[in-house]
């Protein structure tokens, strides 16, 4: 669930996810592991940068955490 909102942002921004690791300063492995499910419960450093490199606020994610 956390990814597809990441992935609906990076959509309408036209970001692909090595772009978004990049901008928000995190490795491409990080990124991949979100998108493929490793990461199920991401430290909340994680979640802020990945909302700021997405100009998106933090309460889109609320509610995600399983």
């Amino acid at each position: 669930m956390l990814w597809s909102i990441i992935e609906k942002h990076l959509d309408e921004k036209q970001i692909t996810s090595y772009r978004l690791a990049k901008i928000a300063g995190l490795s491409t492995q990080t990124v991949s592991a979100l998108k493929t499910g490793r990461i199920t419960n991401p430290r909340f450093e994680i979640i802020v940068k990945i909302a700021v490199a997405l100009d998106i606020d933090l309460n889109e994610f609320k509610g995600t955490e399983k």
